[in-house]
């Protein structure tokens, strides 16, 4: 498995569980993290939050 994404890439995060609360915008790919039961998975950063999230590869979308 390879990641699709690059670190420093742009991307849109749309997070699975639709209660999950996330700023809205850009979010940048801060670190590739290992496979975790087959899944892809990034650590992503919004400049609009104090903090980093752990995001799946199904949730993020290549900004344009």
């Amino acid at each position: 498995m390879k990641h699709r994404y690059k670190k420093g890439e742009s991307v849109t995060f749309q997070p699975v569980k639709s209660a999950q609360q996330a700023a809205n915008g850009t979010y940048k790919v801060i670190q590739l993290m290992p496979v975790e039961n087959g899944v892809l998975r990034y650590r992503i950063k919004s400049g609009l939050e104090a903090f980093e999230r752990i995001a799946t590869e199904s949730e993020l979308l290549r900004r344009v």
